[in-house]
């Protein structure tokens, strides 16, 4: 998902988009005094993205020989590929789309090298379907399969694939409860699957310093798999959240499991996260659209090995129902960071006239 203006303004502008958010009463004094992951580590650079089609990357896996990944909904024709990177982060080939993909935001790759692209971007919440692009090992073009939610539009921008290779939907959320979806029949490219509601997530609660505060803790922006199936990662624009998985059960891991914490902290744009092939790493790329003159740049952060005490842990095996369009759980459970711009710049553009008027009347008291 794009997020405009935010990233180029640097730390300043967090400061200040903090304290419109707290004159606005969007974000209560005690957050914003919370501190950020105490002793988090920074990721490693691994190589730098100089290709300038790729500048709002939302999808990476790691191959045997480099990456791939793939630009969220691009204007530009040339961007919408996917893109195969060597080691050192070139691009070495592309393979297009035979028709225009919605908003593509996560990738996964099956253990027969198959990639699927998820389609599954909705920022307005109005597609009628959603879709998955299959990359068969050695095809030339991907296959689309298009499904569709059982009870109204989502958000989202992870997917999984579980010990079957069943594609799962986990929904962006807003509030730190995301809900999984899965399809309900063999994928058809003729037809539309239908999908089922199979498990929701409540996401732990971490301090995790990101450009997007509080907001950025709770969502999820991308999903990965370990190589050996044993593990899975969701990533928020904070942290990254490891599961242990049994029996390739993929639903339970999430839906019961206590995940681990791997803190991400400020990245720029975080979306993307994948697993080294080794299974030892995991993998992270940031969008660059925001920050003129940058690159995007993979970082590498150590994988989790030691369970950590959460608050809360992940909860529900039982898939409660997501909250019905226009209830106040709904417009809690999904917030689009965009929308809360309005209210942070008319903060902002208060803090800036009381600072003007200060500066007129201490000019006005010093003439007198």
């Amino acid at each position: 998902m794009r997020v405009r203006g935010w990233l180029s303004w640097g730390r300043r502008a967090r400061v200040g988009a903090a304290l419109a958010a707290l004159l606005t009463g969007l974000v209560p004094p005690t957050v914003l005094l919370t501190p950020g992951a105490a002793g988090a580590a920074t990721g490693a650079s691994v190589c730098q993205i100089r290709d300038d089609r790729l500048t709002e990357i939302s999808g990476m896996v790691a191959t045997d020989d480099g990456y791939v990944v793939v630009n969220d909904g691009a204007d530009n024709e040339a961007r919408r590929r996917i893109f195969f990177l060597d080691d050192r982060c070139a691009v070495q080939r592309t393979v297009s789309y035979p028709s225009r993909p919605r908003d593509t935001e996560d990738l996964a790759i099956g253990r027969d090298g198959t990639i699927w692209v998820a389609d599954i971007g909705d920022n307005d919440r109005t597609r009628e379907t959603i879709g998955l692009w299959r990359l068969a090992p050695g095809a030339d073009q991907p296959v689309l399969y298009r499904m569709t939610y059982p009870d109204r539009p989502h958000d989202a921008e992870a997917m999984l694939l579980d010990g079957e290779g069943r594609p799962l939907i986990i929904t962006k959320g807003g509030s730190g409860t995301v809900y999984l979806y899965a399809p309900t029949t063999a994928l058809k490219p003729d037809g539309t699957t239908a999908l089922a509601l199979v498990g929701q997530v409540s996401l732990p609660s971490t301090t995790t310093s990101n450009p997007y505060s509080f907001v950025g803790r709770n969502v999820i922006t991308g999903g990965a798999s370990a190589p050996d199936g044993r593990r899975v990662a969701l990533r928020s624009y904070a942290d990254a959240f490891e599961y242990d998985v049994s029996n390739g059960d993929v639903v339970a891991a999430l839906t019961s499991g206590t995940p681990r914490i791997v803190a991400l902290p400020d990245e720029p744009q975080g979306e993307s996260i994948t697993y080294s092939r080794d299974g030892r790493s995991l993998l992270t790329v940031s969008e660059s659209a925001s920050q003129p003159g940058t690159r995007p740049t993979i970082l590498r952060y150590p994988a989790s090995s030691t369970p950590t005490p959460t608050s809360p842990p992940a909860e529900s095996a039982a898939a409660a129902p997501p909250p019905t369009a226009g209830s106040p759980a709904a417009q809690a459970s999904g917030p689009d960071v965009r929308q809360f711009w309005p209210l942070m710049a008319g903060g902002g553009t208060l803090l800036a006239l009381l600072a003007v008027g200060a500066v007129l009347w201490r000019r006005h008291t010093l003439r007198r």
